[in-house]
């Protein structure tokens, strides 16, 4: 494994189901990697990483940026609303507005700052009580609460349940973004991200199959 093998992976899906390759963004997930890992798949060439934390990816992203020009940074785990100012400074898409009250905050907060990252809203396919984002049946509804609020959304995120087949969540997700007229698919990771570009994946969230496994320790 590693980033050659797995950009290659997603050009041969996408050229597979008659799609273009650069339709595709390959986020490289960098949460608890440590920063020589991280440093070696930027001196590779790649620039598009995806945290999980803003705690973690403030006290990683501020010097790499510096070292590295056209770094785009993804937030993918769940946003605090306290964490928002920070997150909109540091990040340049937060795949993660789930509730009201975030999209609230990041409305008064880009309009303050005069400037928004590019949003998904995250969308709990699953129905898990444990996972952030909004049920499939609120989904049309809250898109149209943050575009009544001025936000432009991009696209919807989720994480399907370990335990079930990815590709009917990707198509639940696929079908809500469709009749909202949204572009936008975060969906795939290291095990599922060949299903994810065949079910119309526009960005897919690969992190140990890049880096190697995660230590947690």
């Amino acid at each position: 494994m590693g980033l050659a093998d797995i950009k290659a992976r997603v050009a041969g899906e996408a050229e597979r189901v008659g799609r273009a390759p650069e339709s595709v963004t390959l986020i490289a997930v960098s949460k608890v990697q440590p920063n020589e890992r991280v440093a070696s798949v930027l001196e590779e060439g790649h620039r598009v990483f995806g945290e999980n934390k803003v705690q973690e990816a403030a006290g990683k992203w501020p010097a790499f940026k510096e070292q590295y020009e056209g770094v785009e940074l993804h937030l993918i785990g769940p946003l605090q609303t306290n964490k928002a100012r920070q997150a909109m400074e540091l990040f340049d898409v937060i795949h993660t507005v789930d509730r009201p009250k975030l999209a609230k905050t990041i409305a008064r907060l880009a309009e303050e700052l005069d400037h928004c990252p590019r949003l998904f809203i995250q969308v709990n396919t699953g129905e898990e009580p444990q996972k952030a984002g909004v049920l499939p049946a609120d989904a049309d509804s809250f898109i149209n609460e943050c575009r009544d609020l001025g936000l432009v959304i991009e696209g919807l995120m989720c994480i399907p349940p370990a335990e079930e087949e990815p590709s009917l969540h990707f198509a639940l997700l696929k079908k809500i973004a469709l009749r909202n007229g949204l572009e936008g698919l975060s969906m795939g990771m290291s095990g599922d991200f060949e299903t994810a570009i065949a079910q119309g994946a526009t960005h897919v969230r690969v992190g140990s199959a890049i880096f190697g496994e995660r230590d947690y320790s």
